[in-house]
């Protein structure tokens, strides 16, 4: 449900991060990978301004805070403004704003992408490159530039790489920089995913150390749709015609409501039971939703406060969706919004990430949804052992 709420501080201010990682130069980051080349990562603009850095301004800003204030976050409060009340990690704040950034310059690079027979590209300073590449190096760009961020990786570059932050106090960051990359041509809704760990680890780790998530939704609108631990709700954030984010929508509450998004329908051939939920959603005339593309099918229950998105494997079918890069974000941001997520037996978010690039199946929805889900491939669900509901019955 949309609601306004209150934002208290949560103890002390974490350890001050130098004033030379705030410097504005760009840091050349040692990389563990040799396959990742510092020297691409070029500065790059939007109607031809910088990729904007956190001014420092800002970031002493918040050392003035006095904790015993309860600060309102409000619907219309900039991005800058909602960060400062909803966390006291002045290193968080500059690592989410850094990626804003670079989500309202892949908005704008989408949406002015050329499109071809192969692949639908754009300009990276001299560069022409496939929107999904230029994306990927924009958002390590803007991870270097946050000065915050010890290791990233994303799909593009499934291997660490240095961004030269701090062990402690930052963060590391996996991302799938365009997710629906292959229906760019055609115009439906893309994304960006990213999920940011603490510290220096990706792996040995699971979705519920998670310390935020986010979306970056390019569409008809461009969104910034993001979840911060410990602060309740998942938070929309529009982007505007001056290129600044506002805060637009608040969710705290995924209910009922017969909406179904289902992937990887082809696991019906071979897999009864996910037949069989299928079957009872059709029966029960629930509202087809489905995009191909996750973000946009993700979102909609977010934004609409309802709904099931399924995606599940076969003997034939295996899991191609990535617990790091899609699954692990998009289950804390669907779980801050009051919802739940499974891979059939247990939260997505209690899976441990063993490799980088491990995968999984996985439903996100309602309660009541993933108990359907649960209750109908499994027998029994972790959420309710009484009755069996609908298509389980």
């Amino acid at each position: 449900m949309e609601t306004s709420v209150a934002c208290y501080a949560r103890g002390a201010f974490p350890r001050n991060v130098s004033s030379s990682q705030h410097s504005t130069s760009l840091m050349s980051p040692a990389s563990i990978s040799s396959s990742f080349n510092a020297k691409v990562l070029r500065t790059s603009s939007l109607f031809g301004e910088s990729l904007r850095l956190v001014p420092k301004s800002s970031l002493r800003a918040l050392k003035t805070k006095n904790s015993s204030i309860t600060p309102k976050c409000a619907i219309g409060d900039s991005l800058e403004e909602f960060l400062t009340k909803a966390t006291p990690d002045k290193s968080l704040i500059s690592l989410l704003l850094a990626m804003g950034e670079a989500i309202r310059t892949i908005g704008f690079k989408v949406r002015t992408a050329s499109c071809g027979g192969t692949a639908c590209v754009n300009t990276f300073g001299d560069e022409q490159l496939a929107v999904d590449m230029l994306a990927d190096k924009l958002l390590f760009e803007a991870l270097t530039y946050s000065h915050v961020c010890k290791y990233a990786c994303s799909e593009e570059v499934p291997e660490l790489q240095d961004m030269g932050g701090p062990v402690e106090g930052g963060f590391s960051v996996a991302f799938d920089p365009l997710d629906g990359s292959s229906i760019v041509d055609t115009n439906f809704t893309v994304g960006t995913i990213f999920g940011v760990w603490p510290g220096d680890k990706l792996t040995g780790v699971t979705g519920a150390d998670q310390v935020a998530a986010a979306m970056g939704i390019y569409g008809p609108r461009t969104t910034y749709v993001l979840a911060i631990k410990g602060f309740p709700g998942t938070h929309e954030f529009l982007l505007l015609d001056e290129g600044k984010w506002q805060h637009v929508k608040e969710t705290t509450e995924i209910g009922e409501g017969k909406m179904f998004s289902p992937g990887n329908l082809r696991a019906t051939f071979d897999n009864p039971d996910y037949s069989k939920l299928i079957d009872y959603y059709v029966k029960e005339k629930y509202t087809l939703r489905y995009t191909g593309g996750m973000v946009p099918d993700v979102n909609q229950i977010i934004v609409k406060e309802k709904g099931v998105f399924t995606n599940v494997i076969s003997p034939t079918t295996k899991a191609k969706l990535r617990l790091l890069f899609e699954v692990a974000p998009l289950g804390l941001l669907i779980e801050n919004a009051g919802g739940y997520s499974s891979d059939g037996h247990k939260s997505v978010l209690d899976k441990v990430i063993v490799n980088l690039d491990d995968r999984t199946q996985v439903a996100y929805g309602s309660k009541n949804e993933i108990i359907r889900f649960e209750e109908t491939l499994y027998g029994s669900s972790r959420l309710k052992e009484a009755v069996p509901v609908g298509a389980a019955a």
